[in-house]
């Protein structure tokens, strides 16, 4: 296994006020947690060696990065959900950061504050700016947060207390008069974003981000349909990883790299080469996103010898399924658009959400998948409760199912192998 390390960057840290001792600690235990999981893979691509020194930087050279562009007047916006409109931060010349928490280690921060019986990737998230143990979160120049969830949007209100946070409304179903109200929402964010960079944003500006967030989009798109190859040419860890990196890196930067790496994949895909053998099975992960660096569902399964060849979630194909058209010129027009683009969007908390259940099975389909594991965090409500939908579903169409609700500790690893390597036993027949 190779020598990795994440970089260490006190002097930038110290200028971030973060809580530099602590922090270092949780810098060296991820660059071990790096090492085990991710270095010790076998026939790993060439091409994701980018993507092993974008982690190497996470704490250093991408956070200078921010800071540049913070000197230089553009916006850093902290973002919580998918359903942020990025393409109008990068419209404005700033950047989009993903701040959702994967780690256990904040969540005692949290706790101190927040109720323990909510999400833990709520309780993460806000114990990373409570700890000041995220120089992202020290960077941004304000917070989006949205209304998905109860535990969210009353969080939010606490977050505002250190960071500037700006909330916008999710309508929770789908009809015409729904998408009047997110319509209204898009437009506040807009007038937010400009008032935060001093710039307003014309119909070019616009234009050119909604072809820049489509190309970050479609490089994972192909992403997704060489992973439905078999045998798989990449691993399901290291295409997670893709994912969650896709929503702190420079987005054009990125889809240049995801796209260099579907070369090498595409070439592997004719030879007849992959990570693990033909025979090896093939599981879909639906649910929940799993937040850097929440690896563990994909690193049980892929111990125990299968794949993962595709992720139902926020963190995989629901953020990059949907394109924006780009043949729009004018501002009102755009902005219709791009609302239609995220009213696609099927997460839980909408009722009534078929669409999410038709999706599941279409993606299971098309990722040549043999089983669907859907992964729930604890107190998650929606998905959980949405999960009695999906297994249904699962039955009628006769797919091997299996049902987690985990949080971030390790504790329940055990119980977790034991239950995932018996469901790869009923795929393997």
């Amino acid at each position: 296994m190779a020598d990795f390390e994440v970089k260490a960057y006190p002097e930038l840290w110290k200028e971030l006020d973060m809580d530099v001792a602590r922090f270092d600690k949780a810098r060296q235990m991820l660059g071990s947690a790096y090492a085990a999981m991710y270095l010790s893979q076998q026939n790993r691509p060439a091409a994701m060696a980018y993507f092993d020194n974008m982690v190497a930087e996470i704490h250093g050279g991408r956070v200078r990065e921010l800071m540049d562009a913070k000197k230089e007047g553009r916006p850093v916006v902290g973002t919580f959900c998918v359903y942020i409109p990025e393409e109008i931060v990068v419209a404005a010349g700033g950047i989009c950061v993903g701040l959702c928490g994967g780690s256990q280690g904040s969540i005692p921060d949290a706790e101190k504050i927040l109720p323990r019986n909510i999400c833990p990737m709520v309780k993460s998230a806000f114990g990373f700016k409570a700890g000041k143990i995220c120089p992202y979160f020290q960077a941004v120049d304000f917070v989006y947060g949205e209304t998905t969830c109860d535990a969210k949007k009353k969080t939010w209100e606490i977050l505002d207390r250190l960071v500037p946070t700006y909330v916008m409304e999710i309508p929770q179903m789908k009809n015409k008069r729904d998408k009047v109200l997110w319509l209204e929402e898009v437009k506040g964010f807009k007038q937010k974003v400009e008032e935060v960079s001093g710039k307003k944003i014309a119909a070019d500006d616009l234009a050119a981000a909604i072809k820049v967030i489509n190309g970050k989009r479609g490089a994972l798109q192909r992403l997704t349909r060489l992973r439905a190859a078999n045998p798989a040419p990449i691993s399901g860890k290291d295409a997670l990883l893709l994912e969650q990196i896709a929503f702190y890196d420079e987005p054009v930067r990125f889809a240049e790299k995801v796209n260099v790496l579907c070369d090498e994949l595409e070439q592997r895909v004719k030879r007849g080469e992959g990570v693990m053998p033909g025979d090896a099975p093939r599981v879909m992960v639906a649910g929940v996103p799993m937040a850097l660096p929440n690896w563990k569902v994909h690193n049980l399964v892929e111990t125990a010898g299968a794949v993962i060849v595709n992720e139902e979630s926020c963190i995989g194909t629901r953020y990059f399924k949907d394109l924006i058209a780009e043949n729009v010129k004018d501002m009102d027009g755009q902005l219709d658009v791009l609302t239609e683009r995220y009213m696609r969007i099927d997460c839980s908390c909408f009722t009534p959400n078929n669409e999410r259940i038709e999706q599941v099975v279409k993606e299971y389909r098309d990722s040549q998948a043999q089983g669907v594991l859907h992964y729930s965090l604890q107190f998650c409500h929606t998905y959980n409760v949405e999960e009695i939908r999906i297994k249904e579903a699962c039955q009628k169409e006769k797919i091997p199912y299996l049902s987690i609700e985990s949080d971030y500790s390790p504790e329940d690893v055990g119980q977790l192998q034991t239950r995932i390597e018996a469901f790869l036993e009923q795929i393997r027949g």
